[in-house]
């Protein structure tokens, strides 16, 4: 049975192991190891690994209930905080590294590239959803709580929405990620998730 020092060295992990890509990211820009373009370096890797995290964070509840593994749910409001995290530096990144901060080019820039607006509503979703993953909110909101949460099903559309449209010359990868999103979202349909439990139960026999 764990303990909570075991929870805790868990958690810690599991922080660690989502802050690890950002360190090392930025030591290859500091070194000069990102290519030519860095900034371009630190916005795609921004992006693409926030959307793993995300595809992690709603992989949780299916994989609790396929193993009633108690360290799955314990991560879950972690990895969606870090998820607004690099969502929120991949942002950031695209204001100083392609706007240099100029937010004049900005009405242009979404004029031209429509799935910024398209990313941005993904942000603002995450951000809603990052305000209200506390006990606080969840007391506040009561029963419109878990709905309100379920937009992060939207979010993910969103954001393959807006990554479909950044790489549409080259679809192998996006069709990667859009394959696991798909199978989330099965799991997630009530005949699926009722199986789960008994899927846990045949693997252990």
């Amino acid at each position: 049975m764990a303990t909570q020092r075991t929870w805790l060295l868990w958690r810690v992990g599991v922080f660690l192991a989502a802050l690890a890509p950002l360190l090392f990211w930025s030591w290859q820009v500091a070194n000069n190891a990102a290519g030519p373009e860095p900034g371009r370096y630190l916005l795609l890797n921004l992006g693409i690994g926030g959307l793993w995290i995300l595809l992690l964070t709603l992989s949780l509840t299916p994989l609790t209930k396929l193993t009633r593994w108690k360290g799955f749910a314990l991560i879950r409001r972690q990895l969606g905080l870090w998820t607004l995290v690099y969502a929120t530096l991949h942002l950031l990144s695209y204001a100083l590294f392609i706007l240099g901060l100029n937010w004049g080019l900005l009405g242009s820039e979404l004029v031209k590239r429509p799935y910024i607006v398209v990313g941005m509503i993904a942000l603002l979703g995450l951000a809603i959803l990052g305000a209200t993953s506390n006990r606080w909110a969840m007391k506040r909101l009561g029963k419109r709580w878990k709905p309100l949460h379920k937009f992060s099903y939207a979010i993910l559309g969103l954001v393959l929405l807006h990554f479909f449209w950044v790489v549409r010359a080259d679809m192998q990868e996006w069709a990667m990620y859009a394959a696991i999103a798909a199978l989330i979202m099965t799991t997630r349909l009530p005949p699926v998730a009722r199986k789960l439990p008994k899927l846990r139960y045949r693997f252990s026999r």
